[in-house]
């Protein structure tokens, strides 16, 4: 219990007149819930104000047929390439630009030229700039691939570029991007189609960090050991054509991902013949590359209740001590899919269950994980389970599963994403005994990045938003529903999506506004995955509630199924689906670097001021008797010295038997006449007022962080009850620096606390407590550092020990 500062309350209080930690002052007020669309785009008919695709909405559609051939001893991809472009848009076009992201790789390209020494760069600084006190560094992994990309002759070698009828079409390729100049404007609706054949050196990805390209395993038992082919980025792509940007041309940089149209696929893929090929789409020559026995696992793992081995440990393993000269084509069809990726390797072993959905377009989905001796048992029995989890969750925030196959492949890349197959690097550890083991933090890794990549699955591969512009539209949704699904799958795994989880980033100085361009964001991890997670589970749980968050996010992913959202599109669905004005909420977590710190200032008790004089001046003369007695006083008595008055006792008047707080009739006639004068109403609400004898308290708050937010407040009375009251966010709407509360009770509160339950991000818990807090820490002993004199280097000594061969530590297999 505590002591409340201690007021009089008249009739009425004005919270306003009471103190803050912040003051608001003539000139420095800010409107935090200004409408948001004075900077969105105006809505038209191909984006209607309600975030829906308007009448007239388009995109184009581009389809692809390419014979694709592996050449794995010298590493290198072939390919012939038809393309059909349709224009669905209303524009004549004079050209076609497309992406070419293995150019990225290049020398000249506009990547390698503006890298920045001692820069952040996509996995964190590798570099560090030199200083008057310290020298320049870079990491062994820089200088490898800065070595690697000196020994290789890296990007597109592309030729043959020509039309329908066999005429050499007019190109001009500028850094990681090329223009194909059409002899006449390809009209609206009409469709315009031509060929290339290309050649690339396939990037070594541990060395380069490429997002795909090969693992070497040396140790294999086959003479030169094998390889793990990840094939992605792979083919000349047509840059997206859209409504609000035409043609997108912002190069590929490294972090902004890709921008990409829907279409049709036929890839046709020829690699040594003990190989198998993991790949988007649908296998269409199944009885040419797969033997009877596979066909037959793979019909018993449609209705499986645990994972089949289409390939086993032991078929993989014999496979990959072998090798062949032989090749073998696989064929894969994939329909309206914006991108294309596949994996090759003979290492893999193959694993499949069925999911059932309730889709009368695809009823059946076929998970499935492709894996080498070296993910164990982690992979079997995680990764396929983890695939069929991810869809029976995101299911029911978006849209049924609408591919045949879902497919998660173990390579050298961390997480990738590509429409039916995604890459995931978690292992286990190979130990000298032969056995292989895995962390629970590598266990936790491999589940969250399945869950994750696949996740990608429904954003962006079908809710198809531009990546390279705004990371957070798939990286940011899909993050929020991985965290929902693993916590669904194991609540005490710490997935990193709590709204706890990105105080520090937001309270940091590198923070930038979510809706920063990718490739300028200085840590994208925090700001496009983790804040807009945290943002969109602080939305559902805390301001609207599940019930109108999961119905406006799943008509917001049912709306843009298969179409090209833009975060106007976002924001004003959510808004207009869950029918609340939410734009205080979209400036303050996606436009601004502003923090939640709410701190809980103040708290007064005050009573009802009854103007009856027998009553209020009793009260005061308590509240004096209650005051500490003065030092001077209390040591006088110590002493024994008496008073004045108490040496003379027979010396009195009136005033030593009656004090200030004597009530008079004065006072009680001016009270009689002031009742006498209350309109019946104002009497009768004073009378019950003064019986119901209430506790009135003000509770002062202070935005320090600047992004306002409800306020959650937990009351704590005197019996033990706890009481949760929340207060809108609008309470700060004409005072976003500082408010007051009025709480009214029964009871004696005895203390209030901000965000009890860590929800809505405040970055300082401390502050959110009145009365405040003993804060707990710790403190660690530790030995002081010898002195320079005592560490330096004893030459006389060091010259006399002897030449020891290295023992080199074991390599992670």
């Amino acid at each position: 219990m505590f002591k409340l500062k201690y007021f009089i309350i008249l009739l009425m209080f004005s919270a306003h007149s009471s103190q803050s930690a912040i003051k608001q002052t003539k000139g420095n007020f800010e409107d935090k819930f200004r409408q948001l669309e004075e900077i969105l785009p105006t809505p038209n008919d191909y984006r209607n104000a309600a975030g829906e695709p308007g009448r007239d909405y388009w995109q184009q559609k581009v389809d692809y047929k390419i014979d694709v051939k592996l050449d794995e001893s010298k590493r290198i991809l072939t390919a012939e390439q038809k393309v059909i472009y349709h224009n669905n848009s209303p524009y004549s076009l004079k050209y076609l630009w497309l992406q070419l992201e293995q150019n990225k790789f290049k020398t000249d390209s506009i990547a390698s030229l503006s890298s920045d020494f001692g820069g952040i760069g996509r996995r964190g600084p590798s570099t560090a700039a030199p200083t008057s006190s310290k020298p320049a560094k870079i990491s062994y992994g820089a200088l490898r691939a800065q070595q690697w990309l000196d020994d290789h002759d890296v990007g597109y070698k592309i030729s043959n570029v020509r039309d329908a009828n066999d005429k050499p079409l007019k190109y001009l390729i500028n850094s990681a991007q090329m223009r194909i100049d059409l002899s006449k404007p390809l009209k609206p609706g009409e469709s315009f189609e031509f060929n290339l054949n290309y050649q690339y050196q396939l990037l070594e990805e541990n060395a380069v960090s490429a997002r795909a390209g090969y693992e070497h395993f040396p140790d294999d038992a086959r003479k030169g050991g094998n390889d793990i082919f990840l094939v992605a980025q792979w083919f000349p792509r047509l840059a997206a054509y859209s409504d609000y940007e035409a043609w997108h041309n912002k190069e590929f940089l490294g972090r902004g991902e890709f921008t990409l149209e829907f279409g049709d696929y036929e890839v046709s893929i020829t690699v040594p013949a003990d190989h198998i090929v993991a790949s988007t789409g649908t296998l269409t020559n199944d009885e040419q590359v797969l033997t009877t026995t596979q066909r037959q696992r793979l019909e018993k793992a449609k209705d499986a209740k645990r994972p089949v081995f289409i390939v086993t440990a032991e078929e993989a393993l014999k496979n990959e001590r072998a090798g062949t000269k032989k090749l073998k084509t696989w064929n894969f069809k994939a329909k309206n899919v914006r991108d294309f990726a596949w994996a090759s390797s003979r290492k893999f072993m193959w694993d499949a269950k069925g999911y059932h959905q309730e889709s009368e377009d695809m009823p059946l989905v076929m998970a499935m994980s492709f894996y080498p001796k070296e993910g164990g048992d982690l992979w079997k029995k995680y990764s396929t389970e983890s695939v069929i989890h991810t869809m029976k969750v995101y299911e029911r925030f978006t849209f049924d599963y609408p591919y045949p196959n879902s497919i998660s492949v173990n390579g050298p890349v961390g997480g990738m994403e590509y429409p039916m197959i995604t890459f995931n690097g978690p292992r286990t550890t190979w130990h000298e005994d032969g056995s292989r083991t895995y962390s629970q933090a590598e266990k936790r890794y491999l589940i969250g990045v399945v869950i994750h990549e696949v996740g990608h699955n429904y954003f962006p591969m079908i809710v198809n938003s531009d990546e390279r512009q705004w990371t957070w539209m798939d990286e940011g949704l899909n993050s929020f529903l991985d965290g929902v699904a693993g916590r669904e799958w194991d609540p005490n795994i710490p997935w990193g999506v709590e709204p706890r989880d990105i105080t520090g980033y937001m309270k940091s100085d590198i923070q930038v506004p979510i809706m920063t361009q990718s490739d300028s964001v200085l840590k994208l991890g925090p700001n496009a995955y983790t804040k807009p997670a945290a943002a969109l589970n602080i939305l559902r749980e805390v301001i609207l509630g599940r019930e109108l968050f999961d119905f406006a996010f799943k008509e917001y992913s049912t709306r843009w199924k298969n179409k090209r959202p833009t975060p106007s599109d976002f924001f004003r669905t959510m808004e207009e689906a869950s029918g609340v004005d939410l734009d205080w909420f979209w400036r303050g977590w996606f436009y601004t670097t502003d923090h939640v710190d709410i701190s809980v200032d103040k708290v007064y008790k005050l009573r009802i001021d009854t103007k009856n004089p027998d009553i209020e001046f009793d009260l005061l003369r308590k509240e004096e008797a209650d005051k500490p007695t003065p030092l001077f006083v209390e040591r006088e008595r110590a002493a024994g010295n008496k008073t004045w008055t108490e040496r003379n006792s027979e010396i009195s008047d009136f005033y030593d038997k009656n004090d200030r707080f004597t009530v008079t009739n004065k006072e009680r006639n001016k009270y009689q006449q002031s009742l006498a004068d209350l309109k019946p109403w104002e009497r009768k609400a004073l009378e019950r007022a003064i019986k119901e004898n209430k506790n009135y308290y003000v509770v002062n708050f202070s935005n320090i962080g600047g992004l306002v937010m409800p306020i959650l407040l937990q009351l704590e009375y005197a019996d033990g009850k706890k009481e949760l009251m929340h207060i809108p966010a609008e309470i700060w709407r004409r005072a976003p620096k500082a408010v007051s509360k009025l709480v009214v009770t029964d009871k004696e509160l005895v203390q209030v606390t901000v965000d009890p339950k860590w929800e809505t991000a405040d970055v300082d818990m401390e502050n959110n407590h009145y009365p405040r807090k003993i804060i707990p820490s710790r403190i660690e002993i530790f030995k002081s550092k010898e002195s320079k004199e005592k560490v330096r280097r004893d030459i006389m000594h060091d010259i006399k020990t002897k030449a020891k061969k290295p023992k080199p530590k074991p390599y992670k297999k």
